[in-house]
């Protein structure tokens, strides 16, 4: 082997090819610090913004990866690579890899959607699909709901964030509506200071705004009243269940019938 020779090419590979390593030692280097300072920008872009923090670190990464894939994409094509059928494979691995977890990405879709817009947080009590609870976890696939049967409800976010949301604790207070029938007897006047007052004395009813008692409808036997207390968001239940128990006490008290069907036995002639 001439020895000459294997010195000659080696000096010739590393003219040809001496300038395009050093010039992608060079590039990563710069590439590296620009993709750090750019995300430390968009990561206080979405500070400002008030990003939920699942969502800042899940975005922040896929920007990494995807400005560190672009970055070997330029140092491969600076040393003379072909890229065209490297960047055309792993579009069709992403096209693969997308129709297979197509129902998850819809999910993720959900997700990123549910944490921008914020319909809802931890720890709000909503209605949506079918379910209602309070959130207990947002995740990037799913949200987890504690239904007041303490049950745990899993359900997917491509779902959620395309379906109707209530959320119940938004505005921090809920109307309780209640519809009491009294006998058509009863005088209507006297029949509203007593349902008012055993919604007035109540310390978790809000004064703003101001319980209402109306006449709701007419029925068969009974004038029926709208009795609508409010409360905050936390308190509704037991709000709800008060004012039944102190309305029906309070009509009893004050000699109000609140009438009931009275089953009548029809004797058939043998």
């Amino acid at each position: 082997m001439d020895v000459q020779k294997i010195l000659d090419r080696l000096i010739e590979l590393g003219s040809e090819y001496g300038l395009k390593v050093i010039g992608a030692i060079i590039i990563w280097i710069v590439g590296s610090w620009l993709i750090k300072k750019m995300l430390r920008v968009v990561n206080g872009l979405m500070d400002k913004k008030g990003y939920d923090e699942g969502l800042k670190k899940f975005l922040l990464n896929l920007l990494g990866w995807i400005l560190k894939v672009l970055l070997v994409l330029a140092i491969l094509g600076n040393l003379g690579i072909e890229t065209t059928s490297f960047a055309a494979l792993l579009a069709a691995m992403g096209l693969a890899i997308g129709m297979a977890l197509q129902g998850s990405l819809g999910n993720f879709a959900g997700g990123v959607m549910l944490m921008i817009f914020k319909p809802f947080k931890i720890g709000d009590l909503i209605e949506a699909q079918g379910e209602l609870g309070v959130v207990k976890e947002i995740e990037i696939f799913t949200t987890k709901l504690l239904t007041p049967e303490n049950k745990l409800v899993i359900v997917p976010n491509g779902a959620l964030s395309n379906g109707n949301i209530t959320n119940y604790s938004e505005e921090g207070m809920l109307q309780i509506r209640h519809v009491i029938g009294v006998s058509y007897d009863a005088d209507i006047k006297q029949t509203k200071n007593v349902l008012m007052n055993a919604l007035t004395s109540q310390d978790l009813v809000l004064s703003d705004p101001v319980p209402t008692i109306d006449v709701a409808a007419l029925g068969e036997s009974s004038v029926d009243f709208a009795v609508r207390p409010w409360a905050k968001t936390e308190d509704y239940w037991t709000v709800y269940f008060n004012t039944l128990e102190k309305a029906k006490l309070a009509l009893d008290a004050a000699g109000i019938e609140i009438p009931y069907p009275h089953a009548v036995e029809i004797q058939k002639e043998a």
